[in-house]
């Protein structure tokens, strides 16, 4: 996979347009005035997460005897489970039930943004390639920004596009995640055959 393709694979996983209605259903109890600072704190909190398994993902593997095929399978299972909420959702939201007040880390940094399948993602980069850091890091950073740009403009995409304009790109955007996470467990799948093979 070359920088581009986990750039592009990274900011889908992400979903930023799928994330805007669920933002600001959480946010609805916080005040307008500190709605940005919240998005853009649980943003940076995402980011953190998301470098800390980039750079640590490979180590841990190898702590928990974890194989990349089994991250991969895991975490398009994973992906495949969203993706069939965002298609189909359900009438608890796409998280289910969420403590009332000023959201902190859970749900908008984890699960939302960096989520399960964004991390299996990173961890695989290195695995597979850990001489490209400077890449995987351009990669994870890029698809961040974009998915942050998306999220403070969040009120504003309300707006331009409306709810149902919203619904309609969120269930794209499940779409194509399904589309995704089939690929991703294909090849674990694959990969896991081949080394039981050899």
């Amino acid at each position: 996979m070359d920088t581009i393709s986990a750039f592009v694979t990274l900011a889908f996983v992400m979903d930023p347009l799928g994330n805007v209605p669920i933002f600001l259903s959480v946010l609805k109890d916080v005040e307008p005035r500190r709605r940005q600072w919240v998005i853009f704190r649980e943003l940076v909190i995402a980011l953190i997460v998301l470098l800390l398994f980039l750079y640590a993902g490979s180590a841990m593997l190898d702590v928990l005897n974890l194989r990349q095929e089994s991250i991969s399978i895991a975490g398009a299972i994973i992906l495949f489970l969203i993706a069939l909420r965002m298609i189909f959702p359900s009438p608890y939201g796409l998280m289910g039930d969420t403590p009332d007040g000023e959201p902190f880390i859970v749900p908008l940094a984890i699960p939302m943004v960096a989520g399960p399948s964004a991390l299996a993602i990173t961890m695989l980069l290195v695995h597979k390639d850990p001489d490209r850091m400077m890449d995987w890091t351009i990669a994870v950073v890029g698809a961040w920004g974009v998915c942050a740009a998306l999220l403070m403009m969040a009120p504003l995409l309300l707006k331009a596009l409306g709810a149902r304009g919203l619904l309609a790109m969120e269930r794209l955007m499940g779409m194509i995640l399904v589309i995704i996470s089939v690929q991703m467990f294909f090849d674990g799948v694959q990969k896991f055959l081949n080394l039981a093979g050899s």
